[in-house]
Formats: C-alpha cells, sequence, structure tokens
C-alpha cells in the first residue's frame, strides 16, 4: 500500500511540475517577480510546438494598451503578416526568448510586424520597468493586463507566438519558447511571408 501511495505522490508531482511551466520564475523568485534582463533568464524550455489547427481563424478583437496606455486591437496591424508574442516578465521561457524576438523584428523589418504583448496583471508600470532595462529598438511591447487576449486564443501557456497574414488570418502558432532568429524558425517564418 506504501509503494502505491509513494507511486501516486510521486506522478502527482511530476504533473503538477509539467503543468506549472511559466508558473514559477526562475532563479527561485516568486512569480511577479521579473528578472532583471534578459540574460538573468534560462536558455532551457526554448523548445515549441507549432500548432496548425487553428490557420484561418480571425484575429481575436480584444483590446489591449500600447504603453502609453492607448487602445489597441490586433486588426490595427493588418496589411502586413504580424508576429504576436504573448509573454511575461515573470515567465523565465519568455525572458529567454525576448532578446532573438529583438533580432528577428530588425532582420525581418519592413516585411514582418513583430510585437510582444505581455500579460502581467500589475500592468504597464511592471512591464515599463522590466523593458527600459532591456535596451530593445525594433521590437514594441504591448500590455493586456487582464490576459483577455491570452483566453481569446483558447491558451494560458506562455510564451505563445502567433504568426497571421496581412489579411488577419492565423498561419500557425507556437506554443512555448523559441529562439526565432535561429534557421529553423526563420525557415517557418519566410515560408508564410
Amino acid at each position: 500500500m506504501r509503494l502505491l501511495i509513494s507511486k501516486i505522490l510521486a506522478l502527482g508531482l511530476g504533473v503538477t511540475l509539467t503543468v506549472s511551466g511559466c508558473d514559477k520564475q526562475s532563479g527561485g523568485k516568486p512569480q511577479g517577480e521579473a528578472p532583471q534582463s534578459s540574460q538573468d533568464a534560462p536558455k532551457e524550455g526554448l523548445s515549441g510546438t507549432v500548432d496548425r489547427t487553428h490557420k484561418g481563424e480571425d484575429m481575436p478583437k480584444v483590446v489591449f494598451e500600447d504603453m502609453a496606455g492607448t487602445p489597441k486591437t490586433l486588426a490595427d496591424f493588418k496589411g502586413k503578416p504580424l508576429l504576436v508574442n504573448i509573454w511575461a516578465t515573470w515567465c523565465g521561457p519568455c525572458i529567454a526568448e525576448m532578446p532573438t524576438l529583438e533580432r528577428l523584428a530588425a532582420q525581418r523589418a519592413g516585411k514582418l510586424q513583430v510585437i510582444a504583448i505581455s500579460q502581467d496583471m500589475k500592468g504597464r508600470p511592471v512591464v515599463a520597468e522590466w523593458w527600459n532595462k532591456q535596451g530593445f529598438k525594433t521590437l514594441t511591447t504591448y500590455v493586456d493586463a487582464k490576459a483577455d487576449l491570452g483566453f481569446a486564443l483558447g491558451g494560458g501557456s506562455l510564451p505563445t507566438t502567433i504568426l497571421y497574414d496581412a489579411e488577419g488570418k492565423e498561419v500557425w502558432r507556437m506554443v512555448g519558447g523559441a529562439e526565432w532568429d535561429a534557421p529553423a524558425q526563420l525557415a517557418l517564418i519566410d515560408a508564410a511571408l
């Protein structure tokens, strides 16, 4: 009986750790405390999975905000392909992939729009504090403190990155982190442009 209970407890712990993903902060910090820079985030966890089951779906009509508090929707970006990254300052894989998103945005400027939309519940002040320390010059962030966009996309897993075509139709999404300037991700993106 003890052996059975031990196995059940071990299985439960394994499932909890697997499901928690970005529910814990890298470096042992509690959720809500951001790493000081993307260099502080561990590089493991950048092995996202491509999902094409939503191909052809329209962009959600959810409202989020730019860093000045101006309401935006994804439709504001129609006209060019758009890569939307859903992230949070407390998510280790999100932070680890940010520099690669910055490089991608610079490399594909003019062909592809790349934006990051934070799901931080504490809103713009927390996001702005972290973002301003990074020195990103091309990548732009937005805030969705209620996580409405994440829920509209049927997720909750962070990071999630969605590619939309110029008409606002989903091409694919990547659930989990990725090195966005690596050859495999560049080929995935370029095949859709």
